[in-house]
């Protein structure tokens, strides 16, 4: 009975994803924030090594078991810093313990994930696609937010290319698309 309690909780995540400085981590501080005013709770889990500062307090932070500088100060690897974050991702894809004891056992958890913004993890690795099964297989509802600055709405070929962007994300992770309506 245990077992089938712990497989029939619901927990959702959103993944936001994005080109670096799209404001994904300005997106979770955000949407924190106005769950905190409407008496909710929203988690965020970090997952960009590279990240500097942000305005919330993860619960999860993929800093604390991999930084991007050591990666890459690393004499035998040699990464640069697209090649470290990928080698980061890898390192945490291979210590899915780490997260799941951060993520707890919490009921009805709603869970953001900051992603790095390297885009090469969303288009054509696997990277990414094996942590969206890697939370389903935990339960998770998982949905993807990807982000663009706002100056690709004003420019007809920038609107393009970040469609494109977010259709090829959305069909290398295969997460389902959400619909909404706008009233006129």
């Amino acid at each position: 009975l245990i077992h089938f309690y712990k497989r029939s909780r619901m927990r959702y995540a959103q993944i936001v994803m994005g080109p670096a400085g799209s404001g994904k981590s300005t997106y979770c501080a955000a949407l924190t924030a106005h769950a905190q005013n409407s008496k909710r709770t929203i988690h965020v889990v970090n997952l960009d090594p590279a990240a500097e500062t942000f305005n919330y307090q993860p619960i999860a932070d993929v800093r604390d078991l991999i930084q991007l500088d050591d990666v890459m100060e690393d004499e035998e690897m040699k990464f640069g810093p697209n090649g470290g974050l990928v080698f980061a991702m890898e390192f945490l894809m291979e210590n899915v313990d780490w997260l799941e004891e951060a993520l707890g056992e919490d009921e009805d958890d709603y869970i953001l994930f900051d992603c790095p913004g390297q885009i090469e993890l969303y288009t054509h690795m696997n990277l990414m696609r094996r942590f969206v099964d890697m939370l389903q297989q935990w339960n998770f509802r998982v949905c993807g937010v990807f982000l663009i600055d706002s100056h690709f709405m004003v420019d007809g070929g920038k609107f393009i290319s970040g469609a494109m962007a977010a259709l090829s994300v959305m069909v290398n992770l295969k997460i389902g698309r959400a619909s909404c309506r706008e009233r006129v």
